[in-house]
């Protein structure tokens, strides 16, 4: 029987900022994505080019890159330049940013580790080199895209991690102060909100180097279009079922659904799509990430938020949201609910998710209370690849003549173009300073397979959610996945 008076030691916290639940007038919910059309904003664009002809009969080449996503175009268009000669086949599936590189939110950052927390994770001793070169590849991007007038809208206005929870706070600050001078800035509650104002903020952190923001189908559609001009042969809706060895293992036949090229060289750019390769089939799982698009707010809407310097945000918690403005002021708002569908089927039906979306615009209010009367134009929901690690994995296979880059997660935009130099490298036989580093043919731990695979990751998704609501308290199965080196957030 408990005393009078007695009061618990367990400390009180707060509800979160975020549920999994709506909690608004669902009436306003209605009413704000009534008209949302369903389809990715970047994609419903009259620049949106017609499709390449898709592979008919046998051809030969040097190298053919499978998969027409970001990594893909740049393994075929940095081979062209190392080698104008080179004769070079790109195979896509269905049409050039129609995948990931055509729904995801256009952030586009010098991290080749997912961020420096997760870098720390995995290769602590390795993380100095591996921002150094995050920052070239970062710098190379906006050179190719300068040189060769690739309008991808790309625009540097710094990016804010925004802290939602008491706990949050201390975390951006101590990252703050970690960090090499004058990366991050640390900003209060005052601060953070007179960058972009909402109730929500405690705090802050502000990074203007290695950030940027693009188009993302653009940034796809101008990066084939400079492949074209290079004398890449690009074959779409030309989807890939196979490779075979020939020649003792001297070429690779790459075959579709139409055609087969005979090859010397091949690099795998296949993003979450079921691997060609055997031995990296369970390195990856695709995950579905979800996003609205508003309306273009008008001069007073913006100004009653105060989101003037149009930096990209995220929010710190593990489930966290990526919200940035777009060239005519609409207001992108994703992420929080990344969901794994059972069986790990890649299927059109997936790209939108009702339920997620009103939570999305429940949170996207909670978050700016004056744009109470804003609509989204576009609801969408695309596969984005995890690995346990989140961060992409490289390697060689078959003696040399196949490589592979994979596993992006988020904050690969930047990345791929990395993960591609990578291939060509190991294509070539080469010891380069990107082929001697520790993280490449260093593999994520493997995901199981179904039927275990559904509720393991479903397990993992509701740890996840505790922790958030918990103050950040992760329990055992987060913890004892954290020891083996598996990460896992939206």
């Amino acid at each position: 029987m408990p005393l009078a008076g007695r009061t618990s030691r367990r400390p009180v916290v707060p509800p979160p900022a975020y549920g999994p639940r709506p909690v608004g007038d669902p009436a306003r919910i209605d009413a704000a994505l009534r008209t949302a059309a369903a389809g990715s904003f970047w994609l419903d664009s009259p620049a949106r080019p017609v499709p390449e002809a898709p592979l008919a009969g046998a051809t030969t080449a040097d190298l053919v890159v499978v998969g027409g996503g970001y990594c893909g175009l740049w393994a075929a268009l940095l081979a062209k330049e190392r080698d104008p000669g080179r004769d070079v086949v790109l195979l896509e599936g269905r049409e050039i940013a129609w995948a990931a590189s055509g729904r995801n939110g256009g952030f586009c950052e010098s991290t080749l580790t997912h961020g420096a927390e997760n870098g720390d994770r995995h290769f602590p001793d390795g993380r100095v080199e591996l921002d150094r070169l995050g920052l070239e590849n970062f710098a190379g991007f906006r050179d190719t895209l300068d040189r060769y007038g690739v309008d991808a809208e790309f625009e540097t206005p710094g990016g804010l991690t925004v802290a939602t929870e008491p706990h949050q706070v201390t975390g951006l600050r101590e990252l703050a102060e970690t960090a090499p001078a004058g990366h991050y800035t640390f900003l209060d509650a005052e601060r953070v909100r007179s960058v972009v104002d909402s109730p929500l903020y405690r705090a802050g952190l502000l990074e203007t180097e290695g950030v940027a923001l693009v188009h993302p189908a653009k940034l796809a559609w101008g990066l084939r279009r400079v492949c074209l001009e290079l004398g890449v042969r690009i074959h779409e809706h030309s989807p890939v079922v196979g490779l075979e060895r020939n020649d003792d293992g001297r070429a690779v036949t790459v075959a579709t659904t139409a055609g087969r090229v005979r090859a010397r060289r091949v690099a795998l750019a296949t993003n979450g799509f079921p691997s060609l390769l055997r031995r990296t089939r369970l390195l990856t799982v695709p995950v579905y990430d979800y996003a609205l698009m508003t309306e273009p707010l008008t001069a007073d809407q913006l100004a009653s938020i105060g989101w003037t310097g149009r930096q990209g945000v995220t929010d710190s918690s593990r489930q966290f949201h990526y919200y940035r403005l777009s060239a005519d002021n609409r207001i992108l708002w994703g992420g929080y609910d990344a969901v794994y569908h059972r069986g790990g089927r890649i299927r059109p039906a997936q790209d939108g998710r009702e339920q997620t979306f009103r939570l999305l615009a429940d949170h996207f209010f909670r978050t700016f209370p004056p744009l109470a009367d804003l609509r989204f134009s576009h609801a969408w929901g695309g596969m984005i690849d995890m690995s346990s690690r989140l961060m992409a994995f490289h390697g060689a296979a078959w003696g040399g003549r196949v490589a592979y880059s994979s596993g992006y997660t988020g904050l690969g935009v930047a990345a791929t173009r990395f993960g591609a130099r990578v291939m060509l490298d190991l294509l070539g036989g080469e010891s380069t300073e990107l082929t001697r580093l520790r993280s490449v043919g260093s593999m994520p731990i493997p995901v199981p397979p179904e039927p275990v695979r559904y509720p393991a990751i479903t397990l993992t998704r509701r740890a996840v959610a505790r922790s958030d609501a918990r103050g950040g308290r992760d329990g055992l199965l987060l913890r004892s996945l954290d020891a083996l080196g598996v990460g896992f957030d939206s």
